[in-house]
């Protein structure tokens, strides 16, 4: 078998798996499986440029660096919705449309996605181009971020129009979701606030390789254009699903509006069980034909109508307003309400965010409040019955002090909450600092959970995570719990931890803002925690993605004796505070003070390799040209207008070549 058919067979390969996976959720391939033959894909595009496919498999994992997107028109307008909120609404609609058409009418039914909508173009079945909504005009070009959701396909199966386009909403599912706002919490950032927006914002990112990191979904529901081949909504999704988009099944065809009302009423109690959100039911003329002759007002199609479900609303009691420490020192006040049923559960508790939003709602002891679940999942206060306000009702006054340690709260300008700055003798902020310095992504300490932890804590054993290397069989076996094995498993893996990598360890330290990719970007740079601890804020700013809020953070971290302690003690017990030796081998001084753009395709290494390079031998990669440019590495078919700038700014142009006889 050739090259050319190489590349053939394992992208029709991988296409058909992600497809089985993402698109029909039945996954016909383990993970690592197909890592490997992504990975031999990769090679092989590395080593013959000129026979990668522009929608290959390999685009998935983004990359691309776009400062300013590109505003496109649209072929075909992306109109709005008419809303409804009653069956009333409903029956005037169908009586127009009854005016206006001849024949039978029938209603395909879907579910509205609450998400960011998005318009893709193929043509000749590849992918070629998706457009935001924008003003339904036109919109912003976002291809390169598109192009990372495993769920859209890059090319299609079967029959297909030759050229089309199809619309949607990208949506971040639930678990995603909280599972994103889980790591914000945790490096003591504020969560995202709701699915919506945040899938709508990760469309604006700048780096593709970011997008790729989130877990959106695609999922497709109008094709337009001409000569389409089909008749009905209802066959265009069915086509649309055969072509590989994933397209929901909840759809339904139905003969009348008592028939659209039952859709209603049963979605209006399951979608709760959804895992994306929904905000109604879109009910459309089926035939096209029909459709047609209806037309368009101004702003919306006359033969669709949105139903939007009534947010779930109950009123309960404010009963008590408390106050949870983080382990960041982060206070979170917490509304203790009077327990009430609400979309399926009891909700007893809401988080009131800050002092701001406190402030804002005029949120009282005593008030009746009105409780929906954002994101169909999060309880939260939206207002108060202030007919309902107590008499003798008193403002409420934000802490001024630590719930737990008493110690004065603080509030930096631009920051939204409260923190306790007692980090050493605030019992939660010690307890969670510990529980993140054992978790997976950190040290992944077996045997070791965070029960354990507070109890250790509690009965004074541990009281930072540098004592857990000191514990001992003897000290663990009369605790609550603690059998004998139960005490090895947990002495076996702290002393297993003693070989986590220094990029994890970073992370486990639990410095604001500092991340997971943080911790990589500073352990790659600066190689060790000492380099790391003597760098000032202007240094650390010159770090490729560090901003000046992690930069005080580190600097801030590492004043601390305290911490410096700690870390000393670390150090004495073997843990990795340095690349190893294997990882430094390769790395080098040569290109320090150097920044290079990489642009381009090349032959000899991807672009991801000669950027390893650069960094590797010291240098900073950029994404854009600027007067502070050392070198633009140019490959084959690079952009115009970046050798127009280099040339601008007198930044030297160097080849692929070049660079590598450089280094070596």
């Amino acid at each position: 078998m050739d090259i050319q058919q190489q590349i053939k067979t394992l992208s029709e390969e991988l296409r058909q798996h992600n497809y089985n996976y993402y698109v029909l959720d039945n996954p016909s391939i383990a993970d690592y499986d197909f890592d490997i033959k992504l990975k031999q894909l990769q090679e092989l595009e590395a080593k013959h440029p000129e026979l990668a496919e522009v929608n290959s498999p390999t685009q998935r994992v983004g990359g691309e660096v776009t400062k300013n997107f590109e505003t496109v028109v649209h072929e075909h307008r992306m109109y709005s919705l008419d809303n409804s909120y009653s069956k009333e609404d409903l029956l005037d609609w169908e009586t127009r449309i009854k005016k206006m058409v001849d024949g039978v009418v029938q209603y395909t039914c879907e579910l509205k996605y609450d998400g960011a909508s998005i318009s893709l173009t193929y043509e000749e079945g590849a992918l070629v181009k998706a457009v935001t909504r924008g003003d339904g005009t036109q919109g912003d070009n976002v291809t390169a971020n598109i192009k990372t959701i495993k769920s859209v396909p890059l090319l299609l199966k079967g029959k297909y129009p030759s050229k089309f386009d199809i619309r949607g909403e990208i949506v971040l599912p639930f678990e995603g979701f909280n599972k994103m706002n889980e790591e914000r919490i945790d490096t003591g950032e504020e969560p995202y606030r709701n699915p919506r927006n945040t899938a709508s914002g990760s469309l604006k990112l700048q780096d593709s390789a970011e997008v790729a990191k989130r877990p959106l979904e695609c999922l497709l529901y109008n094709i337009t254009g001409s000569n389409l081949g089909i008749s009905t909504q209802f066959e265009s999704l069915e086509g649309a699903r055969e072509m590989g988009f994933k397209v929901p099944t909840a759809a339904k065809l139905v003969n009348s509006i008592d028939e659209v009302l039952e859709f209603i009423d049963y979605w209006n109690v399951h979608r709760h069980n959804l895992p994306y959100e929904t905000d109604g039911v879109v009910i459309k003329v089926n035939n096209l034909q029909q459709q047609e002759e209806l037309g368009y007002t101004a702003k919306a199609p006359r033969w669709a109508i949105a139903y939007k479900f009534k947010s779930e609303q109950v009123s309960t009691r404010l009963n008590d307003i408390t106050y949870q420490v983080g382990r960041t020192g982060a206070i979170t006040p917490v509304a203790n309400l009077e327990p009430v049923e609400l979309a399926g559960t009891t909700v007893k508790r809401a988080s009131l965010h800050n002092a701001d939003q406190i402030e804002r709602l005029d949120i009282r002891v005593g008030d009746e409040v009105f409780v929906e679940k954002g994101g169909e999942i999060i309880p939260k206060i939206i207002a108060v019955d202030f007919t309902k306000r107590p008499a003798d009702s008193e403002p409420t006054q934000y802490i001024a002090n630590c719930p737990e340690c008493k110690t004065e709260l603080v509030r930096s300008a631009g920051d939204a909450k409260h923190y306790c700055p007692n980090e050493y003798g605030c019992a939660p902020q010690i307890t969670g600092r510990i529980q993140h310095f054992i978790s997976r992504k950190a040290m992944d300490i077996e045997g070791l959970g965070g029960e354990t932890v507070a109890l250790l804590v509690n009965e004074g054993l541990i009281s930072n995570y540098s004592d857990l290397y000191e514990l001992n069989k003897k000290q663990l076996m009369p605790l609550e719990r603690m059998a004998e094995k139960s005490a090895e498993n947990l002495i076996n893996g702290v002393e297993a931890s003693r070989q986590i990598p220094f990029e994890r360890v970073l992370f486990a330290l639990g410095i604001r803002f500092v991340g997971e990719t943080v911790a990589k970007k500073l352990a790659k740079h600066y190689k060790n925690i000492d380099a790391l601890s003597q760098a000032t804020i202007i240094d650390l700013v010159t770090v490729d993605e560090i901003g000046i809020r992690i930069a005080e953070s580190l600097v801030d971290f590492f004043i601390s004796k305290e911490n410096a302690h700690i870390i000393n003690r670390l150090k004495g017990f073997g843990v990795q505070l340095a690349l190893s030796e294997d990882v430094l081998a390769n790395q080098t001084d040569k290109l320090k003070g150097k920044t290079f753009v990489v642009s381009g395709v090349f032959e000899t290494v991807s672009r991801d390799e000669l950027k390893k390079l650069i960094e590797d031998n010291g240098g900073k990669v950029s994404s854009s040209i600027s007067s502070k440019t050392s070198y633009l590495v140019a490959g084959d078919k690079m952009g115009p207008s970046k050798r127009a700038k280099a040339e601008t700014l007198n930044v030297l142009i160097i080849s692929e070549q070049d660079f590598l006889n450089s280094i070596i």
